[in-house]
C-alpha cells in the first residue's frame, strides 16, 4: 500500500486514521477531483432572495419572537496565527535589519503597503500599547521613526521581544479603538452574541475553534474579559472550544504521488482545511448555529446593519424550517393527502433545487413521495451573500450533479474549469460573493440531530501545490465547510449589505473606515 511500513501504519492509527483512509487520500491525489458542472451563477431575486422593508420587519419580528426560546450558538473558526496578516511586514523587517538605508527599502514598490503602515501607524488600535512597550525598553517611537529604524519598531510589534503579534491568533489582536479602550476581535464577537444570540434566560453561547497551542491564551484572555461584559450586559456567557482533530489530517505527497517523510522518517501530514471543522460543528447541540469568521467584525457604530441582517437570516431560516417540517410531517404520516406538485414547487422556488425532469416525471406517486421526503429531510442553511467587489473567495452558483439535478452551492474558483468558455463566462458574470455569513438548522422534523457527515460530497475536495524545504509537494483539502461539506444540505441565499462584510486579511485592512473610530 504505497510502501507504508508497519511503523507508518502505527502512526496513521495514532492519529485516528485508517490505512483505508490513507489509500483513499492517495488515490485522490492520483485521480484529482472533478471540476463542478456549473449551469450558471446564482441570480438575484431568482436564487438570491432580496427583501423589502416590510419583509425585513416581518422576519426580524419572527426571529425576535422565536429565538429566545431556542438554543443559539455562534460558531467562530478562530484557528491559526495571524502571521499572514503581517507577511509583508515580516519580509521588510528581515530585509531592513542589516541595512543602513531602510527608507530606500521602504520606498520599493513591493513594500508600498509597509510604507502605508508606517505613514498611518498612529491610526492602528495597538499604537498606544506599542509605544508604551517601546518606552518600557527605553525606546522612543517618534525618534525611531525619525531615525528610520523601522525594523526595531517591527521587532517590538511582531516578535517575542515585544507584543509578539506575529505569533498570536487573530482573535487576540486589537481590532478597534474606542474613546477609553480598545477591543480584540474576540471581544467584538462577545458583544455581537449579546445582540442576536441571547436566549430568554440571558444566556449567550459561543464556540471557538482554536489551535491547541493557543488554547491557554484564549482561556486566560476570556477569564479577564467575560466578567466585565457579563456585568455590563446582564448576561451569562457559555463559551466552548474545540480544535481540528488529527483524524481530519491528510497525508502529503510529492509530485509523483509518493508519501513525503519528515527528517525523522515519519509520514508528513497536513491539516485538512476548514472542511475539517465539520467534525467540530457536528458535535454542537443547538437549535440554530450562526457561522462567522473571526476577522469579520466592526466597531459599535457600524454594527446595527449586522444585527438587523443576522436576524433577517435567522428569521428566514425559521420561516423555511416551519414549511419544511410541515411538509415532512405530511409526507411521513399522511402521504396520500400530500400535494406532491406543491412540495416540488416549494423545493424549486425556495431552496433552488431542481429535479432532473426526465427522471422525476417517470416516477410513480409513491416514489415521488419518497424522493420529496429524502430531499427535504436534510440540514438547512441560509447563507448571506454580498455584491461582488473583487474580493477573493467563493461565490453562489447553480450546479448540476451526476444525476442531472440542479442545486445551489457555494463554489471556490479552484473548483471551476476556467479553460472551458461557458464555465469561465459563468464565473465572470457572477454578481455575488460568499462572506461566510451563515445560519444553520441541524436537526430533523422529529427533533433529532442529523449526522452532518451523511451530507458531504467527498468529490469536492481541492488539491494544491505547496513547498516543503524548497521542494514542490501536493496538498489536499477536505471538501470545504461551506462548500463540499454542506453540498447536500438544503440551501437558501439571501442578499446582505456590503457593510456586513469587513474581513481583516492584512494589517492595513484595519485602516479602512469600517474599522476606524468615528
Amino acid at each position: 500500500m504505497h510502501n507504508l511500513t508497519q511503523k507508518d501504519i502505527e502512526q496513521v492509527h495514532s492519529k485516528g486514521l485508517t490505512s483505508k483512509t490513507i489509500k483513499t487520500q492517495i488515490e485522490n491525489f492520483i485521480k484529482g477531483f472533478p471540476y463542478l458542472d456549473i449551469v450558471g451563477p446564482a441570480k438575484p431575486i431568482q436564487h438570491i432572495k432580496t427583501f423589502d422593508n416590510t419583509q425585513i420587519k416581518e422576519l426580524i419580528k419572527k426571529y425576535n419572537s422565536q429565538a429566545p426560546e431556542k438554543r443559539i450558538v455562534k460558531f467562530i473558526p478562530a484557528s491559526g496565527a495571524a502571521s499572514r496578516m503581517f507577511k509583508n511586514l515580516f519580509a521588510f523587517m528581515h530585509e531592513a535589519k542589516n541595512s543602513n538605508d531602510q527608507n530606500t527599502i521602504l520606498n520599493q514598490k513591493q513594500y508600498k503597503d509597509v510604507l502605508k503602515f508606517f505613514n498611518q501607524i498612529n491610526k492602528f488600535p495597538f499604537y498606544d500599547k506599542l509605544k508604551q512597550t517601546l518606552a518600557s525598553e527605553n525606546q522612543d517611537m517618534d525618534k525611531l521613526l525619525q531615525q528610520e529604524k523601522y525594523d526595531v519598531i517591527l521587532e517590538y510589534l511582531l516578535t517575542p521581544k515585544g507584543l509578539n503579534y506575529g505569533e498570536l491568533p487573530k482573535a487576540l489582536l486589537p481590532f478597534h479603538r474606542y474613546k477609553t479602550h480598545t477591543r480584540l476581535s474576540l471581544e467584538e464577537h462577545l458583544v455581537e452574541g449579546v445582540y442576536y444570540a441571547c436566549d430568554k434566560n440571558n444566556r449567550v453561547y459561543l464556540h471557538f475553534t482554536v489551535s491547541p497551542e493557543h488554547l491557554d491564551a484564549f482561556k486566560e484572555t476570556l477569564n479577564k474579559l467575560v466578567p466585565k461584559y457579563e456585568k455590563h450586559f446582564g448576561v451569562t456567557f457559555y463559551i466552548g472550544f474545540s480544535s481540528q482533530k488529527e483524524s481530519t489530517d491528510i497525508i502529503a505527497v510529492d509530485m509523483s504521488n509518493q508519501p513525503i517523510r519528515t527528517e525523522d522518517g515519519s509520514l508528513l501530514f497536513r491539516p485538512g482545511g476548514h472542511g475539517a471543522l465539520l467534525d467540530n460543528l457536528n458535535e454542537i447541540y443547538a437549535d440554530l448555529i450562526f457561522i462567522k469568521n473571526i476577522d469579520n467584525v466592526v466597531p459599535d457604530h457600524f454594527r446595527d446593519t449586522t444585527y438587523i441582517y443576522k436576524k433577517v437570516l435567522g428569521g428566514y431560516l425559521l420561516q423555511l424550517q416551519e414549511q419544511v417540517f410541515e411538509f415532512l410531517y405530511q409526507l411521513n404520516n399522511e402521504p396520500e393527502k400530500v400535494n406532491t406538485e406543491k412540495v416540488r414547487l416549494f423545493i424549486e422556488e425556495k431552496l433552488g433545487f431542481i429535479f432532473n425532469d426526465n427522471d422525476y416525471s417517470e416516477l410513480r406517486r409513491v416514489e415521488k413521495v419518497d424522493l420529496l421526503f429524502d430531499t427535504l429531510n436534510r440540514p438547512i442553511r441560509v447563507c448571506g451573500m454580498v455584491k461582488n467587489q473583487g474580493e477573493p473567495g467563493g461565490g453562489p452558483f447553480c450546479i448540476r450533479d451526476e444525476n442531472g439535478n440542479i442545486s445551489l452551492q457555494i463554489v471556490e474558483k479552484a473548483q471551476i474549469d476556467t479553460k472551458k468558455e461557458d464555465q469561465r463566462n459563468y464565473l465572470e458574470s457572477s454578481t455575488h460573493f460568499n462572506p461566510v455569513d451563515i445560519v444553520c438548522s441541524m436537526y430533523d422534523f422529529k427533533g433529532e440531530p442529523f449526522d452532518l457527515k451523511d451530507f458531504v460530497n467527498p468529490k469536492m475536495g481541492i488539491i494544491s501545490h505547496k513547498s516543503k524545504n524548497g521542494k514542490k509537494i501536493k496538498a489536499q483539502e477536505l471538501p470545504g465547510l461551506w462548500n463540499g461539506a454542506m453540498a447536500n444540505w438544503n440551501t437558501a441565499f439571501v442578499e446582505v449589505p456590503i457593510i456586513t462584510f469587513n474581513p481583516v486579511k492584512t494589517i492595513n485592512d484595519l485602516l479602512r473606515k469600517e474599522h476606524q473610530p468615528l
